[in-house]
């Protein structure tokens, strides 16, 4: 292995650990978050509320975030953001109102949209080639679901300490300013160089809405954005579905909190399959994984007891894990760096959008038909998300091509000769495969 290898693996093991440390005080605190506000108000809606502006309208301003990854320095706009984040969970430390955390958590998750949309965007410009591309995004959701799945259990444990959730809310802002530290730490181009010629020709827009825009024309880029969406519109109630499973099963915090981590376990599981994908075979994982979290739901709303339902969501963290490392890896081959960040912001967006519907609707279907149901489902729109999913397989068979930098220009110059085939159409032209040099809230 050469030093620009190893120097490569080191960035992006830097980034997966400060990714697990910063995941895994959040994952702490959002537990904490949410088990306090249902403790305080046994109200589905507010809960709902909660998981709204946290995980759903927070996303909405994706693409905001997004342009400040493009427009500046991608490594300065993690490094602010992670530094804003840290203050707002600071802040909840002193507060005990649920409305007032629930608005303080709002700050503090539009804080970490920059960093989000920037981190992911970076890395096919720090690896060393495009082989790595799916390693690296392996290894980076691996920090990310481990910290999901040992946050939770972290944050149920010490709810039940004297300091209960204030106590956990500083812990998360201490992880956000390690993360930061090892951020410092990490050298190298997180984006391609803005004087190139290629760049440049991409640069020519900033505007903010140029990665919806891209994203609406890529036609495979399309698919999963519709796809997802239609997943989350019933697999996003049941995350306000959580905490009530765990009461129902009468297992309180700690059950609530061992459901989270089954699922961020078998995400991790499924994030470490990400260094035997390859471009051509990306595709096959994702449509497999993606039947996997639809049967996963239909178990949990039908488990008879409490194990059968972890078991089920260690199996759906499984498939869901698979899932974002083959999207990620789709998705930045198919974007040109000049406008990654947004458009894998404006990816984003689209799913909090589905989510910000989920939550709305989850309230009062919750009370109608109780926890189980929702997961049912959250399971039948997950096999509709998985048939849609299912024409991309066709992707395998397609030849790579050369790098090219006009079809975002698309989305701006209206329609022109396909640059993309269509997931429909795949056996007519090829489908354009950006190189390394050219990106859904986990639910």
């Amino acid at each position: 292995m050469s030093t620009r290898q190893r120097s490569a693996r080191t960035r992006i093991r830097r980034l997966a650990v400060g990714r697990l440390i910063s995941i895994t005080g959040g994952a702490a605190a959002y537990t904490a978050l949410n088990f306090t506000v249902w403790d305080r108000t046994h109200s589905p809606s507010v809960q709902a509320l909660s998981l709204l502006l946290t995980f759903g309208v927070a996303g909405l301003l994706g693409s905001f975030a997004g342009a400040l990854g493009d427009r500046f320095d991608r490594r300065k706009v993690m490094i602010w953001s992670e530094a804003i984040s840290a203050a707002f969970f600071l802040a909840m430390v002193f507060v005990h109102a649920p409305v007032t955390l629930i608005v303080l958590a709002f700050g503090s998750a539009i804080a970490e949209l920059p960093f989000l949309s920037s981190s992911r965007a970076a890395i096919p410009n720090l690896v060393e080639s495009d082989e790595q591309i799916s390693w690296a995004n392996g290894l980076v959701t691996m920090g990310v679901h481990a910290g999901i799945a040992v946050g939770p259990l972290l944050g149920g444990l010490l709810l039940l300490l004297p300091f209960r959730e204030s106590g956990v809310f500083a812990l998360n802002a201490v992880t956000f300013g390690v993360s930061l530290v090892l951020t410092l730490t990490v050298h190298g181009n997180f984006q391609e160089d803005r004087s190139t010629e290629r760049a440049a020709s991409t640069d020519h827009d900033r505007g903010i809405l140029a990665g919806l825009a891209f994203l609406w024309r890529e036609s495979v880029l399309r698919r999963l954005a519709i796809a997802w969406f239609v997943f989350v519109l019933g697999m996003g109630m049941s995350m306000v579905a959580d905490a009530p499973l765990a009461e129902s099963f009468k297992t309180g915090s700690i059950g609530f909190a061992l459901l989270i981590t089954c699922w961020g376990t078998g995400s991790v599981l499924g994030a470490a399959c990400g260094r035997f994908m390859k471009s051509r075979t990306e595709p096959v994982w994702l449509a497999i994984a993606s039947f996997g979290i639809a049967i996963a739901a239909f178990g949990v709303g039908w488990a008879p007891v409490f194990p059968v339902a972890l078991v089920c969501l260690l199996i759906m963290g499984t498939s869901d894990g698979i899932t974002m490392v083959a999207e990620s890896g789709i998705m930045q081959r198919r974007t040109p760096d000049a406008l990654r960040s947004r458009t894998m912001a404006a990816f984003d967006a689209v799913l909090s959008c589905g989510l910000a519907i989920a939550y709305i609707l989850a309230g009062p279907v919750l009370r109608t038909f109780g926890p189980q149901p929702v997961y049912r489902i959250g399971g039948a729109t997950a096999l509709l998300a998985a048939l849609m999913l299912s024409p991309l397989l066709r992707l395998r068979r397609e030849p790579e091509v050369e790098p090219d930098v006009e079809a975002e220009a698309e989305a701006e110059a209206g329609p022109a000769a396909p640059r993309f085939a269509s997931a429909e159409s795949m056996e007519g032209e090829p489908v354009g495969v950006l190189s390394a040099t050219s990106d859904r809230p986990s639910v």
